[in-house]
C-alpha cells in the first residue's frame, strides 16, 4: 500500500481482468499534491524537494514498454472548489489497454524507480477516465485565438479550467443530469466567443488511487488566456446559471486553474475515435 493514497482493489482487479474484446485506451488523470522535502523509507538524507523525487521518478522507459504514452502535464495555478487538499500538478498517461496499466505496475524498471514517487508524493489521486462526446453548444465553434477579446500573450498564455465532478444521484458515470446539461448551455454560449476549446470531458470508470471518494466525471476545458476565462467566469449570466443549475447538480467537485507544460490530451482522444 503506497503512502499517499488508497488502492481500490475491486477497480484494479477490474483493469487487470477485462476482456481483450472489451479492452483499449484508457485516460489515467493524476492529481498530485508534494511534500515539502522528500523523505526516502531507506532514511537517507536529502535536500531535494517532492516535485524533484517526483521528476526522478518519472518513469519514461515503463510507459514506453507498455505502450502508454504521456500526454498531458500541467501546474496548478489556481484552485477555487474542493476540500482542504491543495494540489501541486496535474498528469494524464494514455494506455493502450486497461491491462497495460496492471503490466506496468509488474516491470522491474518501473518498481526500481516508484521510491522516488513514494519518497516524494504526499497525496495523489488516479482516476481512470474514458472520454465523452462533447453536446453541441452554438454548433461547437472554434474561435481563433487572434479574434477573441483576450488572446494569449507573453504574459497569460494558455489557462486550462479542469473540474472534477461527482454528481448528486448519478446513476453510472457517463450520466450528466438535466440541471446541469441547462447549465452548460448557458456557460458554452459565453465561453465559445472568449475562445474556449475542449481538450477532453471523461467519464470516470474508476478511481484506482485516492482518499475513497467515487468521481463520475473529469472535465478539461482551456482558454486563451487566464483573462478570458476570468470574463467568462465573472459574466452575470453565467454566474446566475450557475446558482440555478450547476450548484444543485453537483455533490462534490475540484475546479483548478491549470498552466499546461505539455498538452496533446485532445490529440490523444482523436486519434482513438
Amino acid at each position: 500500500m503506497p503512502g499517499y493514497g488508497q488502492i481500490d482493489h475491486d477497480y484494479g482487479i477490474s483493469l487487470a481482468t477485462t476482456a481483450p474484446a472489451d479492452d483499449g485506451p484508457i485516460w489515467m488523470v493524476n492529481l498530485m499534491r508534494y511534500k515539502d522535502v522528500a523523505e526516502y523509507r531507506d532514511g537517507r538524507e536529502t535536500q531535494r524537494t517532492g516535485r524533484e523525487a517526483d521528476d526522478e521518478y518519472m518513469p519514461t522507459d515503463s510507459l514506453t514498454g507498455v505502450g502508454a504514452k504521456l500526454v498531458y502535464v500541467a501546474d496548478v495555478e489556481d484552485q477555487f472548489l474542493g476540500d482542504g487538499t491543495q494540489w501541486d500538478r496535474i498528469g494524464i498517461v494514455k494506455y493502450p489497454t486497461r491491462r497495460a496499466f496492471i503490466e506496468m505496475q509488474k516491470r522491474d524498471d518501473f518498481r526500481a524507480s516508484h521510491e522516488h514517487k513514494e519518497a516524494g508524493m504526499s497525496e495523489t489521486i488516479v482516476i481512470g477516465c474514458l472520454p465523452l462526446d462533447v453536446p453541441s453548444v452554438a454548433g461547437n465553434a472554434i474561435v481563433d485565438w487572434d479574434d477573441v477579446p483576450h488572446p494569449p500573450n507573453d504574459d497569460d498564455g494558455p489557462y486550462t479550467m479542469m473540474h472534477v465532478i461527482a454528481f448528486h444521484e448519478a446513476d453510472g458515470a457517463t450520466q450528466t443530469p438535466g440541471n446541469m446539461k441547462a447549465y452548460q448551455q448557458v456557460a458554452g454560449s459565453i465561453a465559445i466567443p472568449n475562445g474556449v476549446r475542449i481538450d477532453g470531458w471523461f467519464s470516470a470508470e474508476g478511481t484506482i488511487l485516492g482518499d475513497g471518494r467515487r468521481w463520475h466525471q473529469v472535465r478539461f476545458n482551456t482558454f486563451p488566456s487566464k483573462r478570458a476565462f476570468t470574463a467568462v467566469a465573472m459574466d452575470q449570466d453565467r454566474r446566475e446559471a450557475q446558482s440555478e443549475y450547476r450548484v444543485t447538480a453537483i455533490a462534490d467537485t475540484y475546479a483548478l486553474g491549470l498552466r499546461p507544460t505539455l498538452n496533446h490530451l485532445a490529440a490523444s482522444i482523436e486519434s482513438s475515435r
